[in-house]
């Protein structure tokens, strides 16, 4: 005859179990907020897509980062022309 009675669940264990479904929903609730995230992510480009220099350099300008002279100065080298080219 077999005793099921003598592997009843602790105290110890009803905690031990509580806190792992804690950290189940968690890491599951977890994941499914960065996979929702990084799915709609706006503007994203992708592997595929590569911006040239003169935008890059055209963006830096926009944001402020360097002036108008060093832009002009920047566009002519990526261009490879003498002169000066002209602000955007």
């Amino acid at each position: 005859m077999m005793f099921w009675t003598d592997h009843d669940v602790t105290g110890w264990g009803w905690v031990t179990m509580a806190i792992g479904m804690v950290v189940f929903w968690g890491l599951l609730i977890t994941v499914a907020v960065a996979l929702l995230r990084g799915l709609n992510r706006p503007g994203d480009r992708g592997y595929g897509a590569r911006t040239s220099p003169q935008q890059l350099l055209g963006e830096r300008f926009a944001r402020g980062e360097i002036d108008e002279e060093e832009y002009r100065r920047r566009l002519a080298t990526l261009t490879g022309s003498d002169r000066v080219a002209p602000a955007p």
